[in-house]
Parts: C-alpha cells; structure tokens; sequence
C-alpha cells in the first residue's frame, strides 16, 4: 500500500505540471508514381489538473493510512 501511495503521488504531482502531450503523425495525401504528399496531423492529449491533485490527495491518504497499521 505504501508503495501504490508513492506513485500515486508521483503521478498526481506530474499530471497538475504538465496538463498534456502532442504527439504527430503523417498521412499521404496525394501519391502520384514518384510524386508524394503527406501531410503532418496533430494529436493532442490533454487532460485536467484536477485528476492530478485527486490522485496526488488519494496517494497521501493511502501513505497515510499505510503507515497506521
């Protein structure tokens, strides 16, 4: 239980700094025999700090509690 507390904390704390993530991919567009092109989309991820500060709080609660028994 102490263990799932730490990285629950870890995670939380790095999900309230960084709110999200672009990752790239490429699509062909055109392909005429050696005439190519591709364009380049965007994918972002994002997501709420709150998530982050309930599993931060959730993880202190399960040190917390981890550390009673």
């Amino acid at each position: 239980m102490k263990t799932l507390g730490i990285i629950l904390i870890v995670v939380g704390g790095l999900m309230m700094a960084i709110t999200g993530f672009n990752f790239v991919t490429e699509e062909k567009v055109v392909d005429l025999g050696p005439l190519e092109v591709n364009k380049e989309k965007n994918h972002p991820v994002q997501w709420s700090p709150i998530i982050g500060g309930i599993l931060f709080v959730g993880g202190i609660v399960a040190l917390v509690t981890a550390k009673k028994k």
